[in-house]
């Protein structure tokens, strides 16, 4: 993989998205339940979108990335409804409850198609900027 300026705007703006993530999963004031659960997740969408196109950036996988982010989070968010003892592990960290979730809830569903569609606009945005 040749670095491009393509890869140096999306890891700046994942530079952007992580710590922004993190300020809104341990937000306290107004509104901190929005913020630390579905603001959080519409970020963690995006982190992924552009953690992927990081290694693929194409107009063809600024396409697919998003579609596939929000397969695979609907998949985790479905698993969180099975709680064998492998998982149980994985969730006791706080990278693993982070990465995979703890607690199945419909209204994450929303966030997520917010998120990718966030995220889709974003990647488009970059390659817009830089070609390829």
């Amino acid at each position: 993989m040749t670095w491009s300026s393509n890869h140096t705007r999306v890891a700046l703006s994942l530079l952007v998205v992580t710590p922004l993530g993190f300020v809104f999963k341990f937000y306290l004031g107004p509104g901190n339940l929005w913020f630390n659960n579905y603001g959080a997740g519409v970020l963690y969408e995006i982190f992924w979108i552009l953690l992927a196109f990081l290694f693929f950036p194409s107009k063809r996988s600024a396409n697919v990335i998003p579609v596939s982010v929000f397969i695979i989070t609907c998949i985790l968010e479905f698993l969180q409804l099975w709680h064998p003892p492998f998982l149980a592990v994985i969730r006791s960290s706080f990278p693993g409850s982070a990465l995979i979730g703890t607690t199945f809830v419909w209204w994450d569903f929303p966030h997520y198609v917010s998120g990718c569609l966030i995220g889709w606009i974003w990647v488009r945005f970059l390659l817009s900027r830089g070609g390829k």
